[in-house]
């Protein structure tokens, strides 16, 4: 079942002379459980491709329909509330909030949440414990028990990222972005985070993911695109491309 598609999708900057095409015509498809690996040179626009799936970015044309609704249709406090219940997304340099502690962190997006629902006020105690209790679930996942209570200048990178991808998880959302969720770690820390994505890959989440661990996306990846100009100039099975 396709959960995710795009539509002649464009991006431009400027104009005339100073015209930049950073999508220029992507037409993509993302089936349910699948995990698609987006790789290409910097400027290919890869990012900025990501970055609209992901509800963050609105395109100059064309449409992104998860569930078959056109996301940008919607205006923008009803997007930003769309986004957080169908779209996780986790960013290269963490956007942990470092006045939170870990597990404040993955609580707080549900507690936006909830906030919104006529029932709260009733029963805010009884949500917030079973915030807290998915919460520590996610983090026993991460392997970041021992973490709940520390904050983000208390935890090593691939640690951070770790509690982000928890955090987007706990909304328990259709799709997952993760754009380029390595890039800020070492070479050692990086390990421990595309563990977490092989687990999340085996339990057919599905994934959207940019990349520049190219070994990684041709052994995990159901399928990779390679982008170039904005434009998908290859794309197919991992192993194949």
């Amino acid at each position: 079942m396709t959960v995710l598609e795009t539509r002649d999708l464009k991006k431009y900057y400027g104009a005339g002379d100073t015209l930049v095409k950073a999508l220029d015509g992507v037409d993509l498809q993302v089936e349910n459980g699948e995990f698609v690996a987006i790789v290409g040179t910097s400027g290919s626009g890869k990012s900025t491709l990501l970055h609209i799936l992901g509800g963050l970015d609105r395109p100059t044309g064309g449409s992104v329909l998860v569930d078959g609704k056109d996301i940008f249709s919607l205006k923008d406090e009803e997007l930003t509330i769309f986004r957080r219940r169908k779209i996780g997304f986790v960013f290269q340099n963490f956007n942990l909030f470092p006045q939170y502690t870990a597990l404040q962190n993955i609580t707080l997006a549900g507690e936006l949440l909830a906030k919104e629902k006529p029932e709260y006020k009733a029963n805010r105690k009884a949500i917030h414990a079973e915030l807290e209790e998915k919460a520590r679930a996610l983090l026993a996942q991460m392997g970041l028990s021992e973490r709940e209570n520390h904050y983000p200048h208390q935890l090593s990178g691939g640690q951070q990222q770790r509690v982000a991808i928890a955090r987007a998880l706990a909304l328990e959302p259709d799709i997952l972005c993760f754009d380029e969720p390595t890039s800020a770690l070492d070479p050692e820390l990086t390990g421990e985070v595309l563990r977490v994505l092989r687990d999340l890959a085996d339990q057919k989440t599905t994934m959207i993911i940019v990349t520049h661990e190219m070994s990684f996306a041709r052994d995990v990846a159901d399928r990779i695109l390679f982008m170039d100009g904005g434009v998908v100039v290859e794309e197919g099975p991992a192993h194949q491309v």
